[in-house]
């Protein structure tokens, strides 16, 4: 593989690993204790069961990255999907920062040359390049599903965390104009 093209989609990688967790955290930080744990349906998962099964996946994947199975013998993600009634909001928040902790301390230090090597998850082989957009497209799904109940839960108090609605042209016009709104 081209080392310099390597060494872009690991930075880019990095990039967009650290735009998600940081729209999960704007997202996370508007919602209150109960909107935080509030579930829309019997079936559906709150924002704090979506966050605790990201960092089940986080430690599960990251932590022996090159060397061990992505799906940990230890993992029990059933379990991830369940809190406690005693769970703490800042107990999930410790959750989240260490999931984040394991993706950036595997991702960080790869090389270019790294990409081609093979990991597996679940027994499945991967090469490191597929395995990194694997847990990208993963973590954007939950990030995405945070945003919308968190949006949800919010209504018109939402706060936007993009362009916000009825200001693309606006956004547009500063982007034209090399300002960064």
């Amino acid at each position: 593989m081209n080392e310099a093209l390597a060494a872009h989609f690991l930075e880019d990688a990095l990039a967009v690993f650290r735009k998600y967790k940081k729209l999960g955290e704007d997202a996370i930080a508007q919602l209150s204790d109960e909107e935080f744990f509030a579930l829309i349906d019997a079936e559906a998962n709150s924002v704090a069961v979506i966050v605790k099964h990201l960092a089940g996946n986080m430690r599960s994947r990251w932590s022996d990255f090159l060397t061990a199975d992505g799906e940990k013998a230890d993992r029990d993600r059933e379990a991830e999907f369940r809190l406690e009634a005693q769970t703490t909001r800042a107990e999930v928040l410790r959750w989240w920062e260490e999931g984040w902790g394991y993706v950036f301390a595997a991702v960080e230090p790869l090389k270019g040359a790294d990409l081609e090597r093979t990991v597996t998850i679940r027994s499945e082989p991967h090469t490191v390049l597929k395995a990194i957009n694997r847990q990208l497209t993963h973590y954007a799904y939950h990030v995405g599903q945070i945003v919308l109940l968190a949006k949800h839960f919010k209504s018109e108090n939402w706060k936007s965390l993009s362009i916000a609605r009825g200001q693309s042209e606006t956004f547009n016009q500063a982007m034209r104009e090399g300002e960064k709104p």
